[in-house]
């Protein structure tokens, strides 16, 4: 028999909804070769695609070979991702014990949150940055207590400060390298926020590209301190996921009691491994980024609409003025070039793009691009 088609007196399938995430706004992703291959009716390796922070040069050799060899990709994996943990607590010098490793760091903002927010708890974000932490926070039911960064996107540290004796929020993000500008936090900023009542998330997903060392190592000292990165970026496994942290060791009993059993795929791990066995690439590949980001930096202050900034990651935010429209300028690069860079619907970027850093002929090719618009 088939079931009653009839809707008169069903209920709606929204009302068993969470109240909170019917008002959800949703995120916006940056979309793949294959979308984007069909939607510029262009090969995939004709598309420059400098839009979502990627590295351009792929990851160790290494990697490929374990992921075409790894043995037992029909058994559950490792839930505590023991053999990636062990190598990161060599190469970091931290105890193992403290490390917490993730389906990228996304998932770890996510479960902290799970962990450490009631429904109506409160954050705070320091705009323009990552925007996961609203997201996250959104998804949550947790309020988000904004504090808008200064001139040169640094952090109003006072009116953090003060949002914390008003507003009593349980965490404070951070992001140094901050994305999406590239600016660092200073020391005696951090010292300062830490020394505030409240959990501070700083995430390093960019440090790699920095000259100034990672914090990682404070998390031994400092017990309200989380930091996290991710195998994106700097080791090229951003279709992989994988991301790990550094947590207070009082606080790991109950995140691996919260964390999804079998979070980490055996591929990611086995492609995280891999990658670290080949620091002289992963090195050598950081370098070159680096060094392309400066030259790319020059060639952008050549463009008379654009105003570059100085970063520490590997993108560059760029301004767009002389009567420009910034969102004209991004989809004229996409439908006339097959060049793909970052635009923010947010009102405090409007007036700006992001480009990541590509290979030579990426700048070559975005430059030349930019000077015919």
């Amino acid at each position: 028999m088939e079931p009653s088609t009839s809707t008169s007196s069903a209920p709606s399938s929204t009302q068993f909804l969470r109240k909170h995430i019917l008002k959800l706004a949703p995120y916006t992703p940056i979309e793949p070769f294959e979308v984007l291959s069909s939607r510029y009716n262009r090969k995939p390796e004709d598309i420059i695609k400098l839009d979502a922070n990627e590295n351009p040069y792929g990851p160790p050799p290494e990697v490929r070979e374990a992921l075409a060899t790894m043995p037992f990709p029909h058994i559950y994996p490792d839930p505590e991702t023991r053999a990636l943990r062990r190598a990161l607590a060599e190469m970091h010098n931290i105890p193992m014990e403290n490390l917490l490793v993730g389906c990228g760091a996304d998932e770890l903002i996510d479960l902290l949150m799970r962990c450490v927010l009631e429904p109506g708890d409160k954050i705070v974000d320091c705009p323009p940055t990552f925007t996961m932490y609203v997201f996250d926070a959104d998804v949550n039911d947790a309020r988000v207590v904004t504090v808008p960064r200064l001139d040169g996107f640094r952090i109003d540290v006072e009116a953090v400060k003060r949002a914390v004796v008003e507003h009593k929020p349980k965490v404070v993000f951070l992001t140094s390298p901050n994305n999406p500008d590239g600016s660092m936090i200073s020391e005696a900023d951090l010292v300062s926020i830490l020394d505030l009542p409240v959990l501070v998330v700083l995430d390093e997903a960019y440090i790699e590209f920095s000259t100034e060392a990672s914090r990682m190592h404070w998390v031994l000292q400092r017990h309200n301190l989380i930091v996290l990165r991710t195998f994106s970026k700097s080791a090229a496994l951003a279709g992989l996921r994988v991301g790990y942290g550094a947590f207070p060791i009082g606080m790991m009993e109950y995140m691996w009691r919260a964390k999804q059993p079998y979070n980490v795929s055996v591929a990611a791990e086995v492609a995280a491994c891999a990658a670290l066995t080949n620091m002289n690439y992963l090195n050598t590949v950081r370098d070159a980024l680096v060094s392309e980001r400066e030259r790319l930096f020059a060639r952008l202050k050549e463009i008379p609409f654009l105003e570059p900034y100085p970063s520490h990651a590997n993108f560059i935010l760029a301004k767009v003025t002389n009567g420009r429209d910034a969102k004209a300028v991004k989809d004229a690069l996409a439908t006339q070039h097959g060049i793909m860079v970052r635009h923010y619907a947010k009102k405090e970027l409007s007036g700006f793009i992001r480009v990541s850093v590509g290979r030579p002929e990426h700048t070559d090719k975005l430059i030349e691009a930019l000077k015919q618009l």
